[in-house]
């Protein structure tokens, strides 16, 4: 199969690769985006039928494409925010190829360097520059114990979950208490389900402070700005989200919320008993409820701060009230269980097909210096979590990255002679 000859390749068509698309075009780039999905924005498709966007519609700033709609301080669902992407790269004729899945990259050392993808159907492209935006995370985190589930018990990725009526009958066993566990942790109790979830360590955030939106104070208050540096450690990018939902309206959701619906709350799923159907939780629901608390306390005071710095008046945020862990669940008869939903997080991914193994710290996520590779000449990224700041990944912060990354392609094109 001849080799397809490319200069600049942005792999994927979600936010980060359209934002990229869009600088690029912006600079007179030639270029092409590939898409491993049928159409634009397929991985935001693949979501549950309920999804909505957990930030403000407002906040949508796409370069080109922010939200002009009828509803600024609402939470897009999902198949608006398909639409919103399909209509964005339409408005500038991104060059998306659909279908085209790249399962490996890897620099071209002889023959004038550059850098050969290979795809699904074996077809070969070679490119000067590439452009990576496959997403924050892409492969899903499975604790060791998953292993030991037994066999008859469906055992299901959150990015496979759709509606409360795809599960089989029965308990639903919801693992992870970060934004999407809570999520569906309430999507499912309020359907008749019985859920038990279990809980790890994971911050919670009032949905409205003051009358705004909490992301209001978020954004004003400089925490979208924080960089890797201001945080605790590296670890902390793999931590939970903040436990929220914009569903009917948007309303507060944790722990406490959950427990008020009838979910039986646990700790962390410490494994399976030799019986082999029985789970056994930790006991240390206290503790992760307590850990939320601090968090929250750490954003009152950093908003309570900001607002005192500019001689605004604080919100109200009172101090939440005491959580009574002693009817936690220590374990659970799996017998009873219909299913189990794993949302205890993803992980960067790319060195299952970028074959530069040490292009990539040890927690998978790229060494860069405001997108660019430190180690693979011409390798770029957009749309990883803390690839400069807080919000890179997200549709407020992408397009600040993809303008930079845009600049140094366009900057590394040769001059005519």
């Amino acid at each position: 199969m001849a080799t397809e000859e490319i200069d600049v390749v942005v792999i994927g068509a979600g936010q980060a690769g359209l934002a990229a698309s869009h600088e690029l075009t912006e600079r007179g780039v030639p270029h092409v985006v590939l898409e491993r999905a049928g159409a634009v924005g397929g991985a935001w498709a693949g979501r549950w039928d309920s999804f909505c966007l957990v930030t403000p519609n407002h906040t949508i700033r796409l370069p080109g494409g922010e939200y002009r709609g009828e509803d600024p301080d609402g939470y897009l669902p999902r198949d608006q925010i398909v639409g919103h992407l399909q209509r964005y790269a339409a408005s500038f004729a991104a060059p998306v190829r659909t279908g085209v899945a790249v399962t490996s990259l890897r620099r071209q050392e002889d023959h004038g360097g550059g850098l050969t993808l290979r795809t699904a159907d074996d077809g070969v492209i070679r490119a000067r520059e590439v452009v990576v935006a496959t997403g924050a995370f892409q492969e899903a985190h499975h604790p060791a114990w998953v292993a030991d589930l037994p066999g008859w018990l469906p055992v299901i990725d959150s990015q496979d979950y759709r509606n409360p009526g795809a599960l089989p009958p029965g308990a639903v066993v919801v693992v992870g208490s970060g934004q999407t566990g809570c999520q569906l942790a309430e999507e499912l109790v309020r359907a008749g389900r019985r859920v038990v979830l279990a809980c790890g360590r994971a911050p919670w955030v009032p949905r409205r402070a003051g009358g705004r939106d909490i992301v209001d104070w978020l954004v004003d208050s400089g925490f979208m700005n924080q960089t890797l540096a201001d945080l605790p450690s590296p670890a902390a990018r793999l931590g939970a989200n903040p436990q929220a939902t914009g569903t009917r309206g948007g309303h507060d959701l944790h722990t406490r919320t959950l427990a008020a619906l009838g979910v039986d709350l646990a700790g962390h799923l410490a494994g399976i008993a030799d019986d082999g159907a029985t789970a056994v939780f930790a006991d240390d629901l206290a503790d992760s409820v307590a850990f939320g608390d601090a968090r929250y306390g750490d954003l009152r005071t950093r908003i309570h701060t900001w607002c005192a710095a500019q001689g605004l008046p604080a919100p109200a945020m009172p101090d939440p009230p005491p959580f009574d862990a002693s009817g936690a669940l220590r374990s659970l008869d799996l017998r009873g269980v219909g299913s189990v939903i794993l949302t205890a997080g993803y992980r960067p991914g790319y060195r299952s097909w970028i074959s530069h193994p040490d292009a990539f710290d040890g927690m998978g996520f790229p060494l860069q210096v405001d997108g660019a590779s430190t180690v693979v000449p011409g390798l770029h990224f957009v749309g990883v979590h803390f690839l400069r700041r807080a919000k890179s990944a997200l549709l407020m912060g992408v397009g600040e990255d993809a303008a930079l990354v845009a600049d140094q392609v366009a900057t590394s094109r040769p001059t005519a002679p």
